[in-house]
């Protein structure tokens, strides 16, 4: 969301995230804003962490502690720039004609590589990478196309985008840490199993979301 359009009443629909409400966020928005650290900045940087961590994923069968300990530690620095970004386009008052293109498809993008790479990662399978991309993907495109039909926004579950990226963080975290005899065995491994179980959910999300902006439209006509 770059800051070439003044919008002192700018108020976009925002997925409810509670650490945005902390003072330690705060603070780092007010940082960046007063920096003149564009919006569109911070959504390319979440990208570029989501591409790392993707690559990172890809990377675990040949050094799976730093990796895995990388690309939970980059899950987490794109959502945090997913948080920023926004945070920081609120508190300039500011946006652009593009905002919304970089608010969305550097995401597309983040989630399909975090959970492609994942799917090549140790313990998983290509298969439930593709799956969870897919499943990911239509989660987005109902939301996009319920707001594009007159719907609210619908950022539900039950596997939205902090879901995804938490799976994805405690998958990490655990098949770094955890002895080999204690990886989960199911679905292939521990990281296809994250990945199935993703998939699965941001299925069933999908769903959800399809059927409760439906019902907004047939009661909003």
């Amino acid at each position: 969301m770059e800051t070439l359009m003044n919008s002192p009443e700018y108020t976009p629909e925002r997925r409810p995230i509670a650490s945005r409400e902390k003072a330690l966020s705060k603070r780092l928005a007010a940082m960046l804003a007063a920096a003149g650290v564009s919006p569109n900045a911070i959504s390319t940087a979440g990208m570029i962490a989501g591409l790392a961590g993707g690559a990172a994923f890809a990377l675990t069968p040949h050094w799976p502690l730093p990796c895995f300990i990388a690309a939970a530690v980059l899950v987490q620095l794109r959502l945090l720039a997913n948080m920023l970004d926004g945070m920081v386009a609120v508190s300039t008052g500011k946006a652009s004609p593009v905002g919304e293109l970089f608010n969305e498809v550097p995401d597309r993008i983040s989630d399909s590589a975090f959970l492609i790479g994942a799917g090549y990662a140790l313990g998983s399978h290509p298969l439930a990478g593709f799956l969870a991309t897919i499943a990911a993907l239509f989660t987005a495109y109902i939301r996009a196309e319920g707001k594009v039909a007159g719907a609210p926004q619908d950022f539900s579950g039950p596997m939205a985008k902090p879901q995804r990226m938490f799976t994805l963080t405690v998958a990490s975290l655990y098949a770094a840490a955890a002895p080999a005899s204690w990886q989960i065995p199911w679905g292939g491994g521990t990281m296809a199993f994250a990945l199935w179980l993703i998939a699965a959910g941001a299925f069933l999300t999908f769903l959800r979301r399809l059927v409760r902006i439906s019902q907004h439209l047939k009661t909003h006509p």
